[in-house]
């Protein structure tokens, strides 16, 4: 008859010999550090209209629990196989708001991949030369940003005076959307500033037949 210790005294207990603390404390700590990094990085590199901490929080996150997912595959094909079809029905329902936080969720990824699997020097050199090449290009400038300004204008003589003086503001003025309804008329138009020179809507809002003007930072993603 099969004891309580029998049922035990099987290939379970004898992996976790295999199991080695010191091992995985070192994996966990680069993970930490690098994923620090990749958290530092993102935060310098940012850009976006509204900083997420959560999102950041989340590469440090990602790149430890990835370690200690590869760690374990690694030392048992078996477990290898289980992991594969446990993972194959994870789904991730949180809609990315920017390509470039993908670029930092796959390196966090793949850090954690490569220090799981003892490539620590792999994962150092490659993440310091992301890292420096982010920070040289994520934040340069290529052209102006953009503004949007939208206009509301009582009548068409208001919004041919409001068109006119922001063409002459402005370095740039393009109109994307125009709604007409019994309170007037609202324009949408995508701007570029002379010099980040914003003055100019305080007399914008002066011209007759012009209710309110609004300035808003536009990031080259429309929102839906």
């Amino acid at each position: 008859m099969m004891t309580f210790q029998d049922i035990f005294k099987s290939s379970f207990l004898e992996n976790i010999t295999e199991f080695s603390a010191m091992d995985t404390l070192i994996g966990l700590l680069f993970a930490l550090v690098i994923g620090l990094f990749i958290f530092t990085v993102y935060k310098k590199t940012f850009n976006g209209v509204m900083y997420s901490t959560g999102f950041s929080l989340t590469l440090v996150g990602l790149c430890l629990v990835t370690t200690l997912v590869i760690m374990a595959v690694t030392s048992n094909v078996v477990l290898s196989l289980g992991m594969v079809g446990a993972l194959s029905i994870v789904r991730f329902r949180t809609a990315i708001r920017e390509p470039m936080e993908i670029v930092y969720l796959f390196w966090s990824i793949a850090a954690g991949i490569v220090i799981g699997a003892g490539m620590v020097p792999l994962a150092v050199i490659g993440s310091a030369v992301i890292g420096v090449v982010l920070l040289l290009f994520a934040n340069r400038r290529v052209h102006e940003n953009p503004y949007i300004l939208i206009l509301h204008c009582r009548d068409e003589e208001g919004e041919r005076q409001a068109r006119e003086f922001a063409d002459k503001a402005v370095k740039r003025f393009a109109v994307k959307s125009k709604t007409v309804n019994a309170m007037g008329i609202e324009l949408t138009a995508e701007i570029r500033l002379k010099d980040a020179e914003t003055s100019f809507v305080n007399r914008l809002s002066g011209i007759d037949g012009v209710g309110d003007v609004t300035l808003v930072s536009y990031n080259g993603e429309y929102m839906s």
